[in-house]
């Protein structure tokens, strides 16, 4: 460890050096301002900057407006470290330990393994501001996408690409939740829903006739934010892993109706495909209802209404059996109208014989998993809180960085 230091310490002398500018030349004493005029050059500034050796020197010319004073360093922008005390390098292993892993952790993590002194709430802003700054691309290409101005993605055709799509709460501040109503009746929320995305081929499947889904090739996109816009937000996404080329075009889902709405828009002409394993949880809270606290009646009604219809595609048979349920129970009365409303309007997405014929999926486990592994995993923990921009840019930080576009999005920035 001290010979660590040690060659921090001579590493940010070097680069102290290599940042060292030389004052302009006649030709260049003059740069445009934003006010329309010409700032002059005034003098050389220096200041002081965490890079990834330990705090360096930058010595850069410094011009002054005079119709606006307003001073500007265009060594700054060269370096893209505009009003930023990190340099790049920095920046970008912070933003990738605060997208992972709570604030603090991340400025323990970056000491430890880099030997770098931060504050907790520097990884929360740059984490924030990297992924905000992510997010706002994504809404530039979102619009792109609105108005028709899309490049079309050349490649091999794709024998089958689905589209899955969920959504999960996370805790936010208070003022997030001002006006919502809470799940229980009379209480506040305490949560926003994330809607989230996946995009992933299939190739082949096993001896058995089982789906297999490629290897890496899941994507996902997500935020807070309305149906319509993350209707949007999914298009993109499909149309940019080539949902022009697919063969075979699947969107899956656990039945919910803001789900189909969006298929139905933006993707028409797929394959609907009902989760099995939701269709089946629907069945279970039914038989739960029906016989509470008797576990062999309700595997006995299951074994008759899962596997001999559910699981067979014989769905309007299965409606007409829980229609003619007879009980005087209310609460079990609702919950019948419900569960049967619920299977016949998504009939036709649960003919799972016919999809496992075409070696389809029929679960949305992919998704479900992204629920967990993108979303809960990290802004799900105790304690936390999160304020709906902050939640934001830290979702679209963790895609890109699980789409393997982190690099490229880097790239991006060195070339702007």
């Amino acid at each position: 460890m001290a010979i660590r230091a040690a060659m921090h310490q001579a590493g940010a002398a070097a680069l102290s050096q290599l940042l060292r500018s030389d004052p302009p030349g006649p030709d260049d004493r003059e740069m445009p301002c934003p006010c329309g005029q010409k700032a002059h050059y005034r003098e050389m500034r220096s200041r002081r900057v965490l890079t990834a050796v330990g705090e360096a020197e930058f010595l850069r010319p410094w011009y002054l407006c005079p119709q606006c004073h307003h001073g500007q360093c265009p060594g700054d922008a060269a370096l893209d470290m505009e009003k930023a005390d990190l340099s790049p390098g920095v920046r970008r292993m912070l933003a990738l330990l605060g997208s992972e892993a709570p604030f603090d952790h991340g400025r323990r993590q970056i000491q430890l393994l880099a030997g770098l002194e931060v504050t907790a709430k520097a990884v929360e802003r740059t984490a924030e501001a990297i992924g905000g700054h992510i997010a706002q691309g994504e809404q530039r290409e979102i619009q792109r996408a609105v108005q028709l101005d899309l490049p079309m993605v050349v490649g091999e055709p794709i024998p089958i690409l689905y589209v899955q799509m969920d959504g999960t709460g996370v805790p936010v501040v208070k003022k997030e939740t001002v006006g919502r109503k809470g799940k229980t009746d009379g209480q506040p929320a305490h949560t926003r829903e994330v809607k989230l995305g996946c995009v992933f081929t299939q190739t082949t499947w096993d001896q058995e006739g089982f789906a297999i889904r490629d290897a890496d090739s899941t994507t996902y996109t997500g935020a807070i934010e309305t149906a319509e816009e993350f209707g949007k937000r999914m298009y993109l996404e499909a149309w940019n892993r080539g949902w022009v080329r697919a063969a075979k075009k699947v969107v899956m889902g656990d039945g919910a109706e803001w789900i189909w709405n969006l298929a139905d828009q933006h993707f028409p002409g797929a394959i609907q495909i009902v989760d099995l394993y939701h269709a089946r949880q629907h069945l279970w809270e039914l038989t739960r209802k029906l016989y509470p606290n008797d576990p062999v009646s309700q595997k006995a009604w299951m074994k008759v209404h899962q596997k001999r219809l559910l699981d067979k595609g014989k769905i309007q048979k299965l409606v007409l059996a829980l229609r003619s349920i007879d009980s005087t129970n209310l609460e079990v009365v609702e919950k019948i109208r419900t569960e049967a409303g619920y299977f016949e309007r998504n009939a036709e997405r649960m003919r799972y014989p016919k999809f496992r014929r075409q070696h389809l999926f029929v679960g949305s486990g992919v998704i479900e998993a992204g629920c967990r592994t993108v979303i809960g995993s990290r802004l799900k923990q105790s304690g936390m809180f999160w304020t709906v921009r902050g939640a934001n840019a830290i979702i679209a930080l963790r895609c890109c960085h699980r789409n393997a576009r982190f690099e490229n999005y880097w790239e991006a920035r060195r070339a702007a």
